[in-house]
């Protein structure tokens, strides 16, 4: 049981009740202390919050991962593309081990050859994948999806103009076939997309979700079509940063509450600093962040991501960073806790998580503090559990300079 806290429920806060687990399930929230039985563990919460186990809505996994961002209180994981042999191997693993986070993928995600996202198998991170070019295809494609494990379908709308590296397309009429066919099979659909063209298309083609924030201007139109047609968007604030000039490494590695839980790949990642960009790929990085501030008013569902593991990312750790980021850019404390709690859980068709409700997943996360009102409270975690299991926190000792 824990005692005496201030709970977020994923949709509202208690300032002071009692939460009690029992069988890996929620069994009471109640703001009147109950009897508690022999044997039962208690967990004072004094000056604490309880927070459902946030919920990472766009990350990419590899081993050791799930690892790392459970360390940091993400007890679910939704990776949006990956080798579909590697990720249904750490899935069956996260299913039997208590320190990992919970996984949910997009598997192989549709581009054309040679198209965005290929530049992963040239680096070695992927193994060739399946692409295509025509609508034709569209159907073969999502059920080979399908049949390989995919949780959701992952489409990149990319031609490369953002970054400064021009690349081929998929058109629009196969974008619109690939959300056909996977919504005939119920599988929500996910966009890679990085300016406003590219997004008015995937929305007017029925896309369920955009990966990221548009870079490229301000339109004060494609608000409202977002929240015409119920198209949710993951800003990803944190890794825009990073890849297009403001890199935010260097300050999670100085945290405190975050340095020493860090495993040697984290600080690696984090430890890149800024990225040599093409002329042609730099941004006014206050466009996303005005966006943002638009999609809420028009009320457009935001979920938090983190894009873990580009460079200067850490899963969990950036996850947190990116809380901040959203308030930063005006929501509210709660409103970017929704974020990583029930929005995701809900648009990812995730009932039993995301909330702290009898019945549902004993996924918590304790912290010092109350990031209802202070967001980066998120950092000083007090206790996590996964299925009702209390998972210790793993820290790691370093040489100060083994990740400059």
């Amino acid at each position: 049981m824990i005692r005496d806290v201030r709970v977020f429920t994923g949709d509202t806060v208690l300032t002071h009740a009692h939460v009690t687990v029992d069988s890996g399930l929620i069994t009471t929230v109640t703001t009147q202390p109950s009897p508690v039985g022999d044997g039962t563990e208690i967990v004072h919460g004094q000056g604490r919050t309880l927070l459902p186990g946030l919920i990472d809505a766009h990350a990419h996994v590899f081993p050791g991962n799930l690892e790392q961002a459970l360390n940091f209180g993400v007890t679910t994981v939704l990776d949006l593309m990956a080798d579909p042999a590697a990720i249904t191997t750490l899935r069956q693993q996260a299913g039997t081990r208590p320190a990992m986070a919970d996984v949910r993928t997009a598997g192989t995600a549709a581009t054309v050859p040679g198209g965005y996202g290929w530049y992963l198998v040239e680096m070695g991170y992927l193994p060739p994948f399946p692409t295509l070019i025509e609508p034709g295809q569209a159907e073969a494609f999502i059920d080979a999806r399908l049949a390989e494990g995919s949780d959701y379908i992952k489409i990149l709308i990319d031609d490369g103009s953002t970054t400064g590296t021009p690349l081929p397309k998929l058109g629009e009429d196969t974008i619109t076939a690939l959300i056909d066919h996977a919504h005939a099979r119920d599988r929500l659909t996910i966009a890679h997309t990085l300016n406003a063209v590219d997004a008015a298309t995937a929305t007017r083609a029925g896309i369920d979700v955009l990966g990221h924030l548009f870079l490229d201007r301000t339109d004060p139109d494609l608000p409202h079509l977002l929240a015409e047609h119920d198209t949710a968007v993951i800003p990803t604030l944190a890794v825009l940063d990073g890849l297009f000039g403001r890199p935010h490494g260097a300050e999670l590695l100085a945290d405190h509450r975050i340095e020493p839980y860090l495993d040697t790949t984290s600080r690696q990642m984090l430890g890149f600093g800024p990225i040599p960009l093409d002329p042609r790929a730099r941004h006014d990085l206050e466009v996303p962040r005005h966006t943002l501030s638009q999609l809420r008013d028009a009320g457009v569902a935001i979920l938090a991501g983190s894009d873990a593991s580009n460079p200067d990312t850490a899963h969990g750790a950036t996850l947190h960073l990116e809380l901040e980021l959203l308030v930063q850019a005006g929501l509210t404390p709660i409103e970017a806790l929704t974020a990583a709690t029930s929005a995701p859980a809900d648009r990812f068709t995730l009932p039993d998580r995301g909330r702290i409700a009898p019945g549902l997943r004993a996924d918590l996360l304790l912290v010092n503090g109350d990031p209802t009102s202070t967001i980066t409270d998120t950092r000083d975690i007090a206790a996590i559990w996964r299925n009702g299991q209390r998972v210790p926190r793993t820290t790691h000792l370093h040489q100060a300079n083994d990740y400059r």
